[in-house]
């Protein structure tokens, strides 16, 4: 209760600052910050009476729902979510407003097998390889995470060659719901993507050595129709108040 206070007296805040009004504000927004938002986005609307309409997708990707896929649409977005280098990308090409640009967690990757299956040892580089070598199907995503997985880590590892017929990219779709319907042994995802996946385990972190943590970032939409209460969300999001909630679901606060 308490904590749920202070994230109202901080929207509250946000909301005097700015004037009181009320404002659709349109979101877009990718999975590693998504269990975070869904949480803390009821606080800020029942504080500043603003409504928030959320679109779901990938930073990065020619899928449909890719964020930079449907601003080409012309989708309406006041404020996006998304891995913090696919937002510097936005910048670069005056999507998002220079200078808005908040980076709100990191995200470490993990790795999930489904519920009750044979947990792998993954605390060295050397017995990941060792567990991946001994995998028939892995999955991994078409993001951030994955493209470091596939691109980077596979390579580290010495084993480039042998994913090529064993691993392969899940398009859009969280990677832990492919995993638990045993379509793949074993699946790389951020962790805060994987925690709300019913049906997996998280087997843990990647080894040190070879993790490669994702900063997730917020920013103004450049054509942002109501731009004053798409700031008092980032401001919210942001906050000392919402740091708890953003570590609960596997993140670390930028702001603590």
């Amino acid at each position: 209760m308490r904590r749920m206070h202070a994230l109202l007296v901080a929207a509250s805040t946000f909301m005097a600052a700015q004037g009181a009004f009320a404002a659709e504000v349109h979101v877009m927004i990718s999975g590693g910050f998504t269990a975070a938002y869904k949480e803390l986005v009821p606080q800020f609307e029942k504080a500043t009476g603003h409504t928030v309409v959320t679109a779901y997708g990938p930073s990065m990707g020619e899928t449909p729902q890719a964020i930079p896929m449907r601003l080409s649409r012309g989708e309406p977005a006041d404020v996006l979510i998304m891995v913090g280098y696919a937002l510097g990308d936005l910048v670069d090409k005056n999507k998002v407003v220079a200078g808005s640009r908040v980076d709100l967690a990191d995200s470490p990757i993990g790795v999930a097998v489904k519920a009750g299956a044979p947990r792998p040892d993954i605390s060295t580089p050397e017995s990941l390889k060792a567990a991946l070598l001994a995998a028939k199907t892995i999955a991994y995503s078409d993001s951030a995470s994955g493209v470091y997985v596939s691109t980077e880590m596979f390579g580290k590892l010495g084993i480039a060659e042998a994913m090529k017929d064993k691993a392969r990219k899940i398009p859009a779709t969280p990677v832990g719901e492919v995993v638990a319907k045993d379509v793949a042994e074993i699946g790389f995802q951020q962790i805060s993507e994987l925690k709300p996946v019913k049906g997996i385990d998280i087997v843990g972190p990647l080894p040190e050595a070879l993790q490669k943590i994702t900063v997730f970032s917020a920013g103004l939409a450049s054509a942002a129709p109501q731009p004053e209460a798409g700031r008092a969300l980032i401001a919210f999001l942001s906050s000392k108040q919402a740091a708890p909630v953003i570590v609960a679901t596997g993140l670390d606060p930028k702001v603590k």
